[in-house]
């Protein structure tokens, strides 16, 4: 047999290290910040194009380098931050495996114009896809230029898989948010398609913050310090009244490096234990600095997972500093023990709404007559009738409900609720065609046996149907609103609010971007109640994130499916008896009746054959 085992040529493996190291446009975006910030640049500008796919240039004053570092600079494991193994373990630069620029060589054209301080004249550099096509002196300021074209022009497969522009320069703008709060002390200008989109000066992190997230943050803001000898911890917390339910400003920081960590973000979360709505996560900027050896930043190709020496110690202090900074800025309720305890209202009354006074009148006093006279002593009394003994125990229960507690059968009826306890009306009760279970099933008589419906399933359906017809429609049904709504929301939901405007505006709304971060809202489909016009929308950005209900045939159809899912009926709530009706007729009325918009079984049928096996 001959040979099977080959050497792959350079380019192959380049183009090989690229699949990992640069994933989409904000890949090459991140990699070539950080070489910016290990040359010591105090300025750095960001241009993009088409989200990154066509351009992206990265412009600094940095250190520069001579004609034969850049030559270097491209070749792949060429690096001038680590010397030795050991070095791997006191890294103190962003980048040291040596790999970005030859990456992106590999599958771009990439053109370098840089000069160091020494030298009168730069060097320019031309690279399609791995192979330098020119090198030549020019006539450039110190610092580097790097112009990064076409990217994925001779990896097709790779480039079909890029999203829309408003999608890939979402990330962009999270990685240029990520470098530009690690480093405050740095200005900042992001171009895109021409256009000057931010301009950050120099400046400190709550100042940075406020550049980067709108003025509006600076008030929400609350201070993190902790030093020990693991760990010092500084940065800031936003206060509970202002967490969302989308996870878009959680930033860990380890020795100025952005990562990731569940672990760490479990801790944050345990400190607002009891302080926050339910599935909203509020947002953090926390800078944590450990030493260098004592952490492994060389366990993913991104760099943004790190494993620590100490990792439980961590966790401690970073959920004790957190906890200490809600409690020192009275963010988190404390114990007063010189309360009066009979001015406190009762736990189990805290749900419940103070009812109105019924007050009553003796329209047959007169103060004028004398008080023996029989009409002074006359009261207006009224006899009650037998069975009003029932209404003793009205309300009873109220708010003890608890979902996955005993199952609880409502039945609503129109009649008093002494008739309950009337045997001639208990015919009546034949009249009722569906119950609710649990408060969340609704039960209803067919021909087979007995029919199971998910409400809160069937409530999606129903809507979705109602939306894509308001769709199809080419001026949708909406309500203008006579006070028209401004809603503030940081650059990267302005971003997801732009890619949704087309899909928005099909479904009947008015959006207009006001100035500073704020939203105008003038118009809303029927079917949105304005009250709730912030939680929709909130809810519509968490999901847009994650990508639910991409596998839609186009963004408006997505956009139906959010919808119905934020508008939909919640387990829990209870339905009186014409609601029910109304919700099964009107999902029996549509066209799958069957299945929800995200494809869940919405209903199931007990036939009376299988009832009767169960009580053999």
């Amino acid at each position: 047999m001959g040979q099977r085992i080959e050497l792959l040529p350079e380019h192959v493996a380049n183009q090989i290290a690229a699949g990992e190291v640069v994933q989409r446009p904000a890949s090459v975006v991140k990699e070539l910040l950080e070489n910016a910030l290990d040359a010591g640049a105090s300025e750095i500008q960001l241009i993009v194009r088409e989200g990154g796919k066509t351009l992206i240039q990265v412009v600094d004053n940095g250190s520069g380098m001579d004609r034969k570092d850049a030559e270097l600079s491209i070749l792949r494991h060429a690096t001038s931050k680590i010397r030795q193994a050991a070095d791997l373990f006191q890294i103190h630069t962003m980048g040291f495996r040596g790999e970005a620029l030859a990456s992106i060589a590999a599958i771009a054209h990439l053109e370098m114009q840089t000069r160091n301080g020494n030298d009168d004249l730069g060097t320019h550099l031309k690279i399609a896809g791995g192979i330098l096509e020119s090198v030549s002196e020019t006539v450039v300021p110190r610092g580097t230029s790097i112009q990064v074209k076409n990217l994925f022009f001779n990896v097709p497969a790779r480039r079909n898989f890029l999203k829309s522009t408003k999608i890939e320069y979402r990330h962009v703008l999270e990685e240029f948010q990520r470098v530009a709060l690690a480093h405050p002390g740095i200005s900042f200008k992001l171009f895109h398609n021409d256009s000057e989109l931010f301009n950050v000066p120099e400046s400190n992190l709550r100042r940075r913050i406020g550049h980067l997230f709108g003025k509006r943050m600076n008030d929400r803001l609350v201070p993190v310090e902790e030093e020990t000898q693991v760990v010092k911890i500084d940065g800031f917390i936003c206060k509970p009244e202002f967490a969302k339910k989308s996870r878009g400003n959680q930033f860990f920081f380890v020795n100025n490096r952005y990562i990731k960590s569940p672990y760490l973000h479990h801790a944050v979360m345990n400190a607002y234990e009891g302080l926050l709505r339910p599935d909203t996560v509020p947002g953090y900027f926390i800078f944590l600095q450990v030493p260098a050896d004592s952490i492994d930043i060389n366990i993913h190709p991104t760099k943004t997972e790190i494993k620590f020496e100490n990792e439980q110690s961590l966790y401690a202090i970073l959920r004790a500093a957190v906890k200490h900074s809600l409690g020192q800025f009275n963010i988190r309720p404390v114990l007063d023990f010189e309360a009066d305890q009979n001015l406190e209202t009762p736990y189990n009354l805290r749900d419940r709404s103070a009812p109105v006074p019924q007050v009553e009148v003796d329209r047959n006093f007169n103060p004028f007559l004398e008080a023996g006279s029989p009409s002074a002593l006359r009261k207006n009394y009224t006899r009650g009738s037998g069975n009003s003994w029932t209404a003793l125990y009205d309300g009873l229960g109220e708010g003890e409900y608890q979902e996955g507690a005993k199952t609880h059968w409502i039945v609503e009826s129109d009649a008093p609720p002494e008739a309950l306890f009337d045997e001639d009306a208990l015919d009546s009760l034949t009249e009722i065609t569906s119950f609710q279970v649990d408060r969340k099933y609704i039960l209803t008589r067919v021909k087979s046996g007995l029919l199971l419906i998910d409400q809160q399933r069937a409530h999606q359906r129903v809507l979705y149907e109602q939306f894509l017809e308001n769709i199809s429609l080419k001026e949708p049904v909406s309500q203008t609103l006579l006070f028209p709504m401004k809603l503030p929301f940081d650059p990267a939901e302005l971003e997801m609010l732009n890619e949704m405007y087309d899909s928005l505006k099909a479904l009947g709304f008015a959006i207009e971007k006001g100035a500073e971060g704020e939203v105008t809202i003038s118009a809303l489909p029927v079917l949105i109640p304005d009250a709730e016009v912030g939680t929709i929308l909130e809810e519509l950005l968490t999901n847009w994130r994650q990508q639910l209900g991409a596998e839609g045939y186009s963004d408006a159809d997505r956009m139906a499916r959010l919808l119905s899912r934020a508008l939909s009926i919640r387990p829990g709530r209870i339905l009186d008896t014409a609601s029910r009706q109304a919700l099964i007729n009107d999902l029996f009325a549509c066209k799958e009746p069957d299945r929800s918009p995200f494809n869940k079984k919405i209903h199931a049928t007990l036939e009376v054959g299988e009832l009767e096996k169960k009580l053999q």
